[in-house]
């Protein structure tokens, strides 16, 4: 066992990395979970991102027009979810787990030839002047431009939901979709666009472990992702800033025992390996505070 192997910056650093996936698929949820919908199916979307954008750049030898797919295959595969639930009225929770068991058949077939192939290169922003701060810079601010952009959208989905007209609009949505209708409010247009929303930033994360994180494609890339995201924005109350701690209290976990295993600490593998999970279950617990939206989860029929 040597812990001396295990570099403090790159540690922290590769938290920040490990972490945006988890950040973008969360904050999209948030969104969709504000307006009063319960999406299961975070993880298929994400799967379906992953193979979408993986094919894309493969194709085009563009990274971003990879993310750009992804984002907009995210965004149609919730866009079919919101149709099925918000129209036809069908259960959010069972078309939730649908979509996942629909995602992940999908992206196992779009996959196949192209398992094992890497992805084109996706530099990294060294930023100007902050990147050469000792300790700080590193960790902060030599990152690809993915990583910056998942801060900005939690940001901006701060400022949206506490600062703007539409935000308290949708948040008075998702509290009581009976008498926002009765104000003569678009319920379901609201609710498919935070839907869509939250289908496109699923899409990313999931590109991001395709074209960045790992950068490859495989089978099962997501590995239970959509759904510790889920797990997320429940501890993180339904607030933008809790949710970014939670997803990095994730990401630094999972980094760590990648480096303890390197490392050849005297814990089984499998323990390691499940660390993670174990952690945000009982960080998830003990946080917390409930302060679900009021119709969460629940069908809106515009004729009653």
């Amino acid at each position: 066992m040597d812990l001396s192997s295990i570099d403090p910056i790159l540690l922290l650093a590769s938290l920040m990395v490990a972490a945006t996936p988890i950040v973008l698929a969360a904050i999209g949820e948030l969104v969709v979970e504000r307006a009063g919908v319960l999406n299961l199916g975070v993880e298929g979307m994400m799967i379906v991102g992953s193979v979408l954008g993986f094919v894309a750049a493969i194709e085009t030898g563009s990274p971003w027009t990879g993310f750009f797919v992804a984002a907009f295959g995210g965004a149609a595969l919730a866009a079919v979810f919101g149709f099925l639930t918000q129209f036809l009225l069908s259960n959010q929770v069972a078309t939730g787990l649908a979509l996942t068991l629909f995602g992940l058949g999908l992206a196992a077939l779009l996959g196949q030839g192209y398992l094992g192939v890497k992805a084109p290169a996706f530099p990294d922003w060294h930023i100007p002047l902050l990147g050469d701060i000792p300790v700080i810079g590193p960790i902060v601010f030599q990152h690809d431009p993915i990583v910056y952009l998942g801060l900005a959208v939690v940001a901006g989905v701060w400022w949206f939901l506490t600062k703007t007209r539409a935000g308290l609009i949708l948040r008075a949505v998702g509290e009581n979709h009976e008498a926002a209708h009765a104000l003569g409010y678009p319920v379901r247009r609201v609710r498919m666009l935070a839907i869509m929303f939250g289908g496109a930033c699923a899409g990313l994360g999931g590109a991001y472990l395709s074209l960045v994180r790992v950068p490859t494609y495989a089978e099962g890339l997501t590995a239970g992702a959509g759904w510790i995201a889920l797990a997320i924005v429940v501890f993180a109350s339904w607030k933008p800033g809790r949710l970014l701690l939670g997803a990095y209290l994730f990401g630094g976990v999972t980094v760590l025992q990648l480096n303890l295993q390197a490392a050849g600490v005297a814990i089984p593998v499998e323990y390691l390996s499940m660390s993670p999970y174990i952690a945000t279950i009982i960080v998830l617990v003990i946080m917390s505070t409930g302060g679900a939206p009021g119709s969460l989860g629940k069908t809106f029929h515009a004729s009653r």
